[in-house]
């Protein structure tokens, strides 16, 4: 058995054909698990050739589970690349003039679209089941169709410990954070390593402006923010009594929640930065038939159920659907929520330049 980053357990029968690979920069991703069959080099080079080789990089929960599903459903080869949204990036940007990726797959489309401007996505690929999209799906489906969006989630939601801090005490907006009686009890993503991170603080810089939005953080700061690497190690300082209140992304607090964690979790009624989960194809996909058919499964009701399932994807699979005919987990709270819109494009613009001005200000 095998433990994804995400905590997926893979059989034996997976294993023998679906390839997971450890993230390393340079990193080879063709390895073969120790205990698979290997076949006659001839007769692996001919099933390769004849039903493909997919090499996808995920920073999914469920991306374990529907690797494996694809893979059984067309008998193409999958290669999977798991982990964070930061170091998938930086693996795609190292492999820029030499890419080893067919698919990309993260939450966060102004990330996406930020490589989209550098050139490195397929553009104008129409899936044949482009008619599944609800309307809040086709609305953040940009136009040359640079990427696909799968699901969403809130960017950032705050939840609070109800061992420590009562309703009455608990905030309900993001300016409570500020008060000196959660001084050094507040915590939060990096946004250089966290992919939901990055457009929650877009996003209060888009609503407050960008001066706002730096004063609000150097706020934050100021009143004792503890800032960690990802939304595991943030809830854990939550759970652990280090911290008393976090804002990380709101599938990672439902997950904790359903499970029995003593949390809430709060929206406050100023917003919500909306989270797209989105895929693209490398413009210059190693196998271009395969990933284009990994987007149509995805977006297909049945690549969806997979998604949805907890026991496949953890605190991932607590996304809004945005496929026809799909509800959500019932654990998820629908009512009462203020989405913020983040512009993609203008986030991708400024994504280097807020990102570094965090490090420097905010996390150092």
């Amino acid at each position: 058995m095998l433990k994804t980053r995400t905590g997926i357990t893979l059989g034996a029968g997976v294993l023998a054909t679906l390839v997971i690979v450890p993230f390393a920069l340079h990193a080879s991703t063709t390895s073969v698990p120790a205990n698979a069959q290997q076949p006659h080099a001839s007769s692996a080079k001919r099933a390769s050739a004849a039903k493909g080789h997919l090499v996808l990089y995920s920073a999914q929960g469920y991306d374990a589970a529907m690797a494996a599903a694809f893979q059984k459903k067309t008998g193409i080869q999958v290669s999977l690349v798991d982990d964070s949204t930061g170091n998938i990036v930086a693996r795609m940007e190292a492999e820029r003039t030499n890419p080893h990726w067919d698919i990309a797959w993260f939450d966060g489309d102004s990330t996406m679209q930020s490589l989209a401007n550098q050139g490195m996505l397929l553009k104008g690929f129409t899936p044949s089941d482009m008619s599944n999209y609800t309307p809040l799906g086709h609305s953040l489906l940009p136009k040359d169709h640079a990427y696909f969006p799968a699901s969403v989630t809130a960017a950032a939601a705050i939840a609070y410990n109800t061992k420590y801090l009562s309703p009455k005490q608990a905030p309900t907006s993001w300016n409570d954070l500020l008060s000196p009686r959660f001084k050094g009890q507040v915590a939060m993503n990096d946004p250089s390593i966290s992919g939901p991170t990055y457009p929650f603080v877009a996003g209060i810089m888009q609503q407050r402006g960008v001066k706002g939005g730096e004063a609000y953080f150097k706020a934050l700061k100021a009143n004792g923010l503890k800032v960690f690497p990802t939304n595991g190690v943030t809830l854990n300082a939550l759970l652990t009594g280090q911290v008393k209140v976090i804002m990380i992304q709101d599938s990672a607090l439902t997950k904790a929640k359903a499970s029995g964690e003593p949390i809430r979790i709060v929206y406050p009624s100023t917003g919500v930065a909306m989270l797209p989960g989105v895929m693209a194809i490398d413009k210059n996909a190693p196998d271009m038939a395969a990933a284009k058919a990994f987007v149509q499964f995805v977006l297909s009701p049945q690549g969806q159920k997979i998604m949805l399932n907890p026991a496949n994807g953890g605190g991932d699979s607590y996304f809004n659907p945005i496929i026809k005919g799909l509800k959500p987990d019932p654990q998820r709270q629908q009512a009462g929520i203020h989405w913020v819109r983040v512009n993609p494009v203008r986030a991708a613009a400024t994504e280097n330049q807020i990102k570094t001005w965090f490090h420097d200000n905010i996390v150092q």
